[in-house]
This record gives structure tokens, sequence and C-alpha cells, in this order.
């Protein structure tokens, strides 16, 4: 059996300070309670470790008591809620993804006299996070076809943008889209960053020297979704796991080149796990 393993896969850099930032605040503020809004990252290990770290990961504020510290997640959180907390009286630390931080001052800035047009999952926590920054109302879309459902308005002015993590491919189709519609001078905020693009073109590359894929990262992990949508595009046969337990001889049975790529959130230790699961079934 044949490996070709991403030299792309695992943490981005946003993800990776994001941790570190977590770390650096687990070892300054050994005697304080420590929290998470929401996951870190969308890792079920990697938050399972914090938690026997201490750090807890929360969605209501009201158990925020003064001096507490409330680390930002990689993936920022609305506008609205910093304020809250420090009206707590917490330690903020913002550990949002500098590429999201950047999406969301783009935002802010075109949205003084335009509409945003967003990309991305509605539910998503960067998603929420990117729409309290637009100054004007927002629209949400997941696809290019529910982009062609929304009414939009000929005499009102739009821009679009898109989550930090969705997929190249299908931007540039609703790019050429919304150009065709309002015009070749259509604002385009072109906020994918640069880690997902090249790590989607890498495992489209895989893809077509193997006979199957595997995509690791946590099943909430919309970045890692997206890498498997991805893939599949090419016709190659894929699976989406979260751990070298998943993996089972009928999965790769006849397989002669399999491939292997992470998500953004997925740490190395797992990818290592996947690999060595592999080989132990050649």
């Amino acid at each position: 059996m044949n490996i070709i393993r991403g030299k792309r896969a695992g943490f981005c850099m946003g993800v990776a300070l994001a941790l570190k930032k977590l770390d650096e605040a687990i070892l300054k503020y050994s005697s304080k309670k420590i929290y998470t809004l929401g996951p870190i990252i969308h890792n079920p290990q990697v938050v399972d470790k914090y938690a026997k770290d201490g750090v807890v990961a929360i969605e209501d504020l009201s158990i925020i008591k003064p001096e507490d510290v409330v680390v930002v997640r990689a993936h920022g959180i609305p506008r609205g809620l910093y304020k809250k907390i420090e009206e707590k009286g917490a330690v903020i630390i913002d550990a949002t993804c500098p590429k999201v931080k950047k999406a969301q001052r783009l935002i802010e800035k075109y949205s003084l006299d335009r509409i945003l047009l967003l990309y991305g999952e509605k539910d998503h926590p960067e998603v929420k996070g990117l729409l309290s920054h637009a100054q004007n109302k927002g629209m949400v879309f997941s696809s290019i076809e529910e982009l062609k459902k929304i009414d939009l308005d000929p005499f009102k002015s739009y821009f679009l943008a898109s989550q930090t993590t969705q997929q190249r491919q299908e931007f540039m189709e609703i790019v050429k889209l919304l150009k065709n519609k309002f015009g070749k001078d259509f604002p385009i905020l072109d906020t994918i960053c640069d880690a997902t693009r090249l790590r989607q073109q890498e495992a489209i590359e895989i893809a077509k020297k193997s006979d199957l894929v595997i995509v690791i990262g946590g099943y909430n992990s919309g970045n890692t979704r997206r890498l498997a949508q991805v893939v599949r595009t090419t016709g190659t046969e894929c699976y989406h796991i979260q751990s070298a337990d998943e993996i089972f001889p009928d999965m790769i049975r006849g397989k002669n080149t399999i491939g292997i790529t992470a998500g953004a959130s997925t740490p190395e230790f797992i990818i290592e796990q996947v690999e060595r699961r592999l080989q132990s079934l050649e």
C-alpha cells in the first residue's frame, strides 16, 4: 500500500496561535477559572485535553465572575459579547484567528453604505461574528443555489464576503454570478484564507493520485467537511473520520494508493495515529 500524506494537513496558523494563547493563559492564570466561549477549536480530542486542564467551554455568560479568565475562541465571537464580558469584570484574551479579524474589519468598512452577502454556514460561530460587524443588514447563504433564491433589489447596493474556510471553487462561481448581475465593479471581499485555498488544492491533487482519500477532523469542523466535499468532486472515494479507530480493513481493501489529509483543527498526533493504523492493516 502506498500512502500519500498531505503536507498541509493539520493545524493552520490561526488554530496554532489560538492554542498557544490558551496554553499561555493556563500557565499565567493557574489560580483562576478559565473559560472559552464555545470550544476553542472544532476538534473533540483537543477540547477534551483542555477540559482535563480545567478549561471549561461555555455558552452562558451568566456563570462568569469578576477576575475569571475568558479566552475568545479561534472563530471569534459576535461584537456585542465583548462588552458583556468586560462588564462582568473578567480578563479577556482574544484568540480570534487574525484572518477572521481581518474579515471582520473589512465587513465593517464596506457595510457603511452596502448590504453584506455572506457565503457561509448560518449557524457557524465565525459567521455569527462576521455578521455582527455588518453595519447594514446582512444575508447569509451556504451555496450558489441558495443565493439564486434571494430576491436582490437591483436598486440597492451589495457586497460579497465569505466565511474564511469556505470552498474556493464555489466562491468563484458566486463571484461570476454576482458580477454578471450587478456589473464588473461589484465589490468582492476575498476573505477565504490562503491556508484553506492551498489545503483544498493539495487535496484535489492527492485525490487524483489516490484510490481512496481519508480526511481527518472533527465532525463539527466546517473546514474539514468542506475538504471532504472538495475531494469528492474529483470522483475519488472519500471517508471523513475523527480518529484512527474508525478505520476498518473493509474500507481499504483493494486500494493500492491511499491519500491522507486533515482539517485545520486536527492535531498532528491524530494524523500520525491514522497513518500508523493504515500501515498496520497492509
